[in-house]
């Protein structure tokens, strides 16, 4: 097994990467019966305006993308009632079959805690499909809290929040 060796953000470059990721994602839950995003959400060209935005960063295990996810500083669809400037947001979380299981997850979330502490972010916002109780046992694990349900477009969503300050990071390389 393989250590998440770093998390970087994606580029121009990675663009069919990021794509990559999420479709092989999107494809195993959709066989599984469990859809989890529309097909246009994952288009290329909207995937790739996204990535050119630099709001895609990749887990990479022996320089090879185990997973991908969206973070952003604002998120005015799934959380318009939360003031400017005290939150990151974290969207599109998705790992590569080959590395399921392995920690590239919860990798991919203690990054995002601390770049959203080194930006002076009080809180990590997520929300997922209010049915996906596995997904959302992983998030309240890692220590999410329920913050509110929300109906958004098709979406009836769980939102969750961890306070910046009260996460209980792990320092240290992850399994892949």
């Amino acid at each position: 097994m393989a250590v998440v060796s770093r998390v970087l953000q994606a580029g121009q470059q990675h663009a069919e990467q990021v794509s990559g990721v999420l479709q092989e994602a999107a494809n195993w839950l959709r066989d599984r019966d469990m859809p989890m995003w529309r097909a246009d959400e994952l288009s290329e060209p909207r995937i790739a305006a996204d990535v050119n935005a630099g709001l895609f960063f990749m887990a990479e295990c022996d320089r090879e993308v185990a997973g991908v996810m969206k973070f952003q500083l604002e998120d005015p669809l799934f959380w318009p009632d939360v003031p400017k400037s005290e939150s990151a947001f974290v969207h599109r979380l998705a790992v590569r079959r080959k590395f399921a299981g392995s920690g590239v997850s919860s990798a991919l979330l203690r990054w995002a805690v601390e770049r959203a502490s080194s930006l002076g972010r009080h809180y990590v916002r997520l929300d997922c499909e209010a049915s996906r109780t596995r997904l959302r046992a992983f998030y309240e694990g890692f220590g999410f809290r329920h913050h509110s349900n929300s109906q958004v477009g098709p979406y009836f969503v769980a939102r969750y929040q961890l306070i910046v300050s009260e996460s209980r990071l792990v320092s240290g390389g992850r399994r892949c």
